[in-house]
């Protein structure tokens, strides 16, 4: 058994899981405009799912509007219906060839409530790093009782876990705070 492995699959499934918190916040809509929040709206056409950014173009000219050209004018109905479908709680409007999605300021009791959902999404990316973690440390107690790990390499097999747990740890603090005070800015 080496320890090298196990640490370096913790450390990777750990970026993973904060990577996967990062682009599930971007997608949070903080006021401004931002094509993440609509990037992995999941649109039905000829009988497929796809996300949206495989069908047209997103941008943001301003801030207060996202712009979707699709690349094929027949996907323009199905993308409206995901976009009406989703929980942006935005009415698109479209001139035949773009939709064009207005983003209103946000209201106080609306920004209080994403902040829980950014503080909920937070504490799951956390949560998957414990179950990482834990997973990490099974698999050296496992090695120690099969005699593959002496008893001072395992503690500082599993000192290093701690390590790397704590770090993925602050990361996900640090992005949430920082989405937090996004959402809090006026």
């Amino acid at each position: 058994m080496d320890v090298d492995e196990v640490l370096l699959d913790a450390d990777d499934r750990m970026d993973k899981a904060v990577e996967s918190l990062r682009q599930t916040l971007a997608a949070v809509r903080t006021g401004r405009a931002n094509t993440a929040i609509v990037e992995r709206l999941q649109v039905s056409h000829y009988d497929q799912v796809m996300p949206l950014n495989q069908l047209a173009t997103l941008a943001a000219p301003d801030p207060t509007l996202v712009t979707v050209q699709p690349w094929d004018k027949s996907a323009l109905q199905p993308i409206m219906k995901a976009i009406q479908a989703s929980d942006l709680g935005i009415t698109p409007s479209n001139d035949g060839a773009t939709i064009r999605l207005p983003i209103p300021p946000l209201t106080e009791e609306r920004r209080r409530e994403l902040v829980r959902l950014v503080g909920a999404r937070s504490e799951e990316g956390k949560v998957a790093v414990r179950n990482i973690r834990r997973h990490a440390i099974d698999e050296l107690r496992k090695a120690l009782r099969a005699g593959e790990l002496s008893e001072d390499e395992e503690r500082r097999a599993l000192t290093d876990v701690e390590e790397i747990t704590g770090a993925h740890t602050k990361q996900i603090d640090e992005i949430g705070q920082q989405k937090e005070q996004e959402l809090l800015e006026i």
